[in-house]
């Protein structure tokens, strides 16, 4: 028997309204969360809490804090972009299921008054939310022009073409049910189809059911072509790229032990899902995974103790999708059991893009200057910014050195006399040649007496100098 030391877990989120994402870009339209999803999203919390927080289950976390969260131990991360409210939504969710209200969540004041946490004890978990524009790891594929040229390539397929004539009587057929939407299988019109049929009777009444299957089925071609390449490395990847370092980072924190990270949840959307059971080869064995997960699905990826006298770890995939059932194990790159942890990091460590800058060069590769230059000129343009700021502070600096310098040797050249100001110094007629009226001299400039003659110097008004910007 193996020990769990710790897990990460990818959750999909529950439930929503009609959701539209553009065939060519994937940029979204607004949704929020349903009751349905967020009991959906419980209901996961509290199979993950009975998995891995109950001492009488196999794959019981050893040493973890269960009554009681520590967040030391438990760290959560939320995708933002797209459908981000909804998938923030699942995630508290799920947590009140992960760790329930409990008395214990209390605190005694120091005049001995004993304080309980909302809702009997309510636990607040933070959630990190990740934004597509610090953060690309959970949804890369959002202004990325290698990637929207990989839908192109896919569309304009003799595969996709073949299956969009395939299709054609299909979305004839459901033409009556959309109004007015386009029945193409680029646009995929199951999401409309799926939240009419769950939400609204009539709807639901009016339309056959093979209909909904149909919908589903191209869908779920669709995505998997979307989200998918033939090569582990390649941009249609890119979902399970870019989430693939967290996975990794993750393991190799909890298999240190200085590090009391033990469980860490990704709440996000579906896409991930299908680009790492690619990359992990799960679809050559198990091909029904080449499709959309369903709602409140879980990925877990388990790091485990091997059994004595083995000292190595090992890490065990599981699968569940959608609320019934039970995690379903299965295994990656071939292997037929467990893989040992330090294989599986250094088969896919590789393909994993860990940085804005990898990302960034991951969604120019292998495109003209115009594709490269409308892919990177945010980032671009970023760089441009803080190298100009960086010179204009640096010659603001040189030039305050500067004026103070000259101040400086102005102040030591000037001559003063006993009185506090030269034009309240009286000269004797009789002593110096008349010079006339200096007509043009103004304000601020005045007198200054030197062994034979006079010179004009401006007056130094300290006070009247601006401040540098």
């Amino acid at each position: 028997m193996t020990n769990v030391l710790g897990v990460l877990v990818i959750a999909r989120n529950g439930d929503r309204t009609e959701y539209y994402q553009d065939p060519m870009t994937y940029e979204s339209s607004y949704t929020e969360s349903t009751a349905l999803g967020v009991v959906q999203s419980h209901q996961l919390g509290s199979f993950l809490r009975s998995t891995y927080m109950s001492s009488s289950s196999p794959s019981y976390i050893t040493n973890m804090k269960t009554d009681l969260v520590d967040t030391h131990e438990v760290h959560v991360h939320a995708k933002a972009g797209g459908e981000g409210d909804v998938i923030f939504d699942s995630a508290v969710a799920l947590l009140q299921g992960l760790f329930p209200p409990n008395p214990a969540n209390k605190i005694v004041l120091a005049n001995e008054t004993t304080v309980i946490a909302p809702l009997g004890g309510y636990q607040y978990v933070p959630i990190q939310t990740v934004d597509p524009g610090n953060d690309r790891s959970l949804e890369p594929w959002i202004d990325c022009p290698a990637f929207v040229q990989h839908i192109s390539n896919v569309y304009s397929s003799s595969e996709f073409k073949a299956t969009a004539k395939a299709a054609g009587p299909f979305f004839g057929a459901v033409r009556d049910y959309v109004f007015g939407r386009p029945t193409t299988l680029e646009n995929a019109i199951y999401d409309y189809i799926s939240t009419g049929y769950s939400h609204n009777k009539t709807y639901a009444h009016r339309l056959l059911p093979t209909l909904v299957e149909q919908a589903r089925g191209f869908a779920d071609y669709h995505e998997n072509a979307i989200f998918s390449d033939k090569h582990v490395g390649g941009i249609g990847n890119l979902a399970g790229r870019t989430i693939l370092h967290t996975v990794l980072n993750s393991l190799q924190r909890i298999a240190f032990n200085g590090d009391p990270l033990q469980f860490l949840l990704v709440e996000t959307s579906y896409q991930p899902f299908i680009s790492l059971f690619h990359m992990l080869e799960m679809i050559k064995e198990n091909p029904e995974l080449a499709g959309i997960p369903n709602y409140a699905s879980a990925l877990a990826f388990e790091l485990r103790r091997g059994p004595p006298p083995e000292d190595r770890d090992f890490v065990r995939i599981k699968f569940k999708n959608g609320t019934r059932g039970d995690f379903e194990t299965y295994h990656a790159l071939g292997h037929k059991s467990d893989i040992a942890a330090t294989e599986f990091i250094y088969r896919i460590e590789n393909y994993a893009i860990a940085s804005q800058k990898q990302w960034a060069a991951a969604c120019s590769s292998g495109l003209t200057d115009d594709w490269v230059h409308n892919g990177s000129q945010n980032a671009i343009s970023s760089t441009v910014f803080a190298i100009l700021a960086a010179v204009f502070l640096f010659g603001m600096f040189i030039l305050s050195k500067f004026i103070k310098s000259a101040r400086a040797k102005a102040q030591n050249t000037r001559i003063r006399f006993a009185e506090d100001e030269v034009s309240q110094f009286h000269l004797l007629q009789s002593q110096y040649p008349d010079y006339g009226t200096l007509s043009n001299v103004g304000p601020g400039i005045v007198p200054v007496l030197t062994k034979s003659h006079f010179l004009f110097l401006v007056h130094d008004r300290t006070s009247s100098l601006s401040p540098l910007p």
